[in-house]
């Protein structure tokens, strides 16, 4: 029985090339499915576009920022012959019964620009003397001496930490062992000091009680 939606017998050409039509169409559409799942954003097992890449901002900067190599034209030249001035220092000029002295200097750049200097106990000694007696020095039993290179600028005076003595006399025999006390009861001493190879000027005079 043949009805007006679905009538009976042999289609005609038009027919046919509709059903083509449709069934290509609809082959089309699974293609475009098929590749839109395949190219579909996040979807490339991990592979992330470069422009979608976060740079951290300290690496950024870092990449970006150029070190500043210390030029060897900073450092000021050894101090000259001439050029440094050396005082002896204490810090009182008598001492009471049992008061040890303290012992410096200072060293002054007198020239015009700056320099360096080795400025550690290694370069540095203390001598103290009664006349014509040397009674004590820093060198005989000194330890763990060090170096220590400094810049000096013109003017600025430089003071090294006190050092106390004992009130007792030294040689390089006497550093493990008792030593003996120097005179007191008002006796005069004279302190005279050098530094980086430089006789310090004059000396500090004390007396001790």
């Amino acid at each position: 029985m043949s009805t007006l939606r679905d009538p009976v017998g042999p289609k005609s050409r038009r027919v046919y090339m509709r059903r083509r039509l449709l069934v290509l169409a609809g082959l089309l559409a699974v293609v475009a499915v098929i590749v839109l799942v395949i190219l579909k954003p996040g979807s490339s097992d991990g592979v992330t576009d470069a422009r979608d890449v976060e740079v951290p901002s300290d690496l950024a900067t870092a990449s970006q920022a150029e070190p500043e190599a210390e030029s060897a034209s900073d450092v000021p030249p050894a101090c000259a012959t001439g050029q440094l001035r050396v005082t002896p220092l204490t810090d009182a000029t008598d001492y009471a019964a049992g008061e040890s002295p303290l012992l410096s200097l200072s060293v002054e750049n007198v020239g015009d620009e700056a320099c360096s200097a080795d400025l550690g106990t290694a370069g540095m000694e203390f001598v103290v003397s009664s006349g014509d007696d040397q009674v004590w020095r820093s060198a005989d039993c000194q330890e763990d001496p060090e170096h220590l290179a400094v810049i000096l600028e013109p003017g600025e005076p430089l003071e090294s930490e006190g050092i106390p003595w004992d009130r007792t006399r030294s040689s390089p025999e006497t550093c493990d062992i008792t030593r003996d006390p120097v005179g007191a009861g008002g006796a005069s001493y004279h302190l005279r000091a050098s530094a980086a190879g430089v006789q310090g000027t004059g000396t500090a005079q004390f007396l001790l009680y």
